[in-house]
C-alpha cells in the first residue's frame, strides 16, 4: 500500500496552464472518445474500469452515489437533484457527459468545475503507473479522474450519469444509495440493440440488490422488463408515472415552468421544454425515495434544486436563451424523442406569433438515424444546414442533400456560428431561431460566445 500511495501521489509542475494543455491532449489524443468519433471508441465492459479502480485505491467507496440512467432527461435529472441537495448544504459531486465547451464541466463539485491542476495531477500520476496491457477509453479513465477527485473532496453525495446504456457502462461499478432511470427510447441502437425492450433491458443493468429505483417513464413490454430486473435482483421499484406527484405545470414564455406538487407545493423550474415536465415528476419520485433512504431534503431545498438548478450547477444547452431578439433558442436534445418534443413546443411557440417565421439551425452527427428523424422537422420552417467541428459530424454538403429532398426550405453553412449569424441577420423580429439537432453544434456556438463573439452590425 505504501508503494502505492507513493506511485499516486501528487505531482507538481510549473506552468500550470501548459501542463493543463499537454493533459487534455493526452486525454484527447491518446485515448478514443466517444462523442468524437464516434462507434470506434466505444468499449463495453467493467474490466477495465475495475482495474482502473484497484489502482487509484477504489475512490468510490469513500462517498455515497445516486445513479442516473435512462435515454432522454437524464443531464438535466442529474444537475437538478445536484442542485437539491447543494441547496440542502451537502458538499456534492456531479458527474455528467459530454461536456459543452470545457472539458472540466463533466466533473464538479458543489457546481465549480474540477481545477485544472486537478486534471494536470490525475493525467501525471496515470501515466506514472499504466502498464502496456491496460488501455482504458476516454470515458473510462475521466470517470475515475471524477472519483478519485469526488474521494478527495470529501463529498458528502455524488450524483453519478450513466455515459451509455448501463448493464456495461463503466459508472456501474458503483454501489449507490438510490437509482433513477428516466426513460427509453431509441438511441445508439447499434449497441443497445434495435427494440425498446432490449434497450430498456441494457439500460436496467445498473439495478442493483436492496438499492432502491424510480422509474420515470415506462409502459407496456418496456415496463415489464424493469419489473423483471427488480424482481430477480430483489429491490423496490416505483414508477413515477404511477405516483404522479406533479399536479400541473405550465410553460412561462420565454423559459422556465410553473409547477405544483403534492410536496413541495407551488414552485418554479429553471428549465424549460415539454420534457421538463416528464423530469419534473421523475425528480419528485426521486425525492420521496431519498427521503425513504434517509436523506435530509427539505421542502425550501427542493424548491431551490428547481428554481436554480443552472447557477448552482452550471447547467447549460436544456432550452437555453441565447438571445431575446430574435428569440433564439438553444437544446441538446439529440434523438427522436428528445427532437420530437422541441419541436412541438417550437410550434407552439411560433403559432402564438402572428406572420413569425421559425427558423432552425440543424447539424448531427454521422450515426443517426437521419431517414428517422428528418420527418420529425416541421415543414413550414427555414433551414441553417451545418456541422460541428467534430469528426464524427454529418458533413453539412451531405445532410443539406438529405433535407432538401425531403422538401425542407434549407440554407447550407459551414460552421454552426455561420449559420446562426446568418439566421439572425436574416430574421425579422419576431421570428425564432433554434439551434440543436446536435450536442456538438450547440456546444461550437456556446463556445464561440463564450470567447466574446459578437453579432456583426
Amino acid at each position: 500500500m505504501q508503494s502505492q500511495q507513493k506511485e499516486l501521489g501528487s505531482f507538481s509542475r510549473p506552468g500550470a496552464d501548459s501542463a493543463y494543455d499537454e493533459a487534455i491532449q493526452f486525454l484527447y489524443s491518446q485515448l478514443p472518445m466517444f462523442s468524437r468519433v464516434g462507434a470506434a471508441a466505444y468499449k463495453p465492459g467493467l474490466d477495465t474500469t475495475l482495474e482502473l479502480d484497484r489502482i487509484f485505491g477504489h475512490p468510490h467507496t469513500k462517498f455515497k452515489s445516486i445513479h442516473i440512467g435512462g435515454t432522454n432527461g437524464k443531464g438535466s435529472t442529474s444537475h437538478t437533484l445536484a442542485a437539491m441537495l447543494q441547496a440542502q448544504g451537502y458538499k456534492v459531486g456531479l458527474y455528467t457527459s459530454p461536456h459543452l465547451v470545457d472539458f472540466r464541466e463533466r466533473i464538479r463539485v458543489n457546481g465549480e468545475m474540477i481545477p485544472r491542476s486537478a486534471v494536470t495531477d490525475f493525467v501525471q500520476r496515470w501515466k506514472s503507473v499504466r502498464s502496456d496491457g491496460l488501455h482504458p477509453s476516454f470515458f473510462e479513465l475521466t470517470m475515475m479522474m471524477a472519483f478519485d477527485w469526488f474521494a478527495q473532496q470529501n463529498v458528502d453525495y455524488a450524483v453519478i450519469e450513466v455515459g451509455m446504456g448501463g448493464r456495461l457502462d463503466s459508472t456501474n461499478i458503483i454501489t449507490p444509495i438510490a437509482c433513477v432511470i428516466t426513460n427509453i427510447s431509441p438511441d445508439h441502437t447499434q449497441f443497445l440493440g434495435t427494440t425498446l425492450p432490449a434497450i430498456a433491458s441494457e439500460k436496467a443493468g445498473i439495478i442493483k440488490s436492496d438499492i432502491p429505483v424510480v422509474i420515470g417513464e415506462a409502459e407496456g413490454e418496456v415496463r415489464q422488463v424493469f419489473e423483471q430486473r427488480a424482481a430477480e435482483v430483489g429491490t423496490d421499484i416505483t414508477f413515477a408515472s404511477d405516483e404522479a406527484l406533479l399536479l400541473s405545470a405550465h410553460e412561462t414564455e420565454p423559459a422556465g415552468l410553473e409547477c405544483e406538487a403534492v410536496s413541495p407545493g407551488k414552485f418554479r423550474f429553471a428549465l424549460s421544454g415539454d420534457y421538463q415536465i416528464a423530469n419534473a415528476n421523475t425528480l419528485l419520485s426521486a425525492v420521496s425515495m431519498l427521503r425513504r433512504c434517509g436523506v435530509r431534503l427539505d421542502d425550501e431545498a427542493v424548491k431551490r434544486g428547481f428554481a436554480e438548478v443552472e447557477s448552482l450547477t452550471g447547467l447549460r444547452g436544456r432550452w437555453t436563451i441565447i438571445s431575446n431578439c430574435p428569440l433564439s433558442i438553444c437544446d441538446t436534445g439529440h434523438n427522436e424523442a428528445g427532437l420530437c418534443y422541441n419541436m412541438n413546443q417550437l410550434e407552439r411557440l411560433i403559432s402564438r406569433r402572428h406572420d413569425a417565421r421559425l427558423r432552425i439551425v440543424a447539424g448531427f452527427v454521422a450515426d443517426k438515424a437521419i431517414d428517422h428523424i428528418l420527418p420529425l422537422l416541421p415543414s413550414n420552417a427555414l433551414y441553417y444546414i451545418t456541422q460541428a467541428a467534430i469528426p464524427r459530424a454529418l458533413p453539412a454538403e451531405e445532410l443539406y442533400k438529405l433535407a432538401t429532398a425531403s422538401g425542407l426550405d434549407c440554407r447550407l453553412c459551414p460552421t454552426p456560428v455561420e449559420a446562426w449569424h446568418t439566421a439572425m441577420t436574416e430574421a425579422a423580429s419576431d421570428d425564432i431561431i433554434y439551434v440543436g439537432g446536435s450536442t456538438f453544434v450547440v456546444a461550437d456556438l456556446l463556445a464561440w460566445l463564450d470567447s466574446g463573439g459578437q453579432l456583426a452590425d
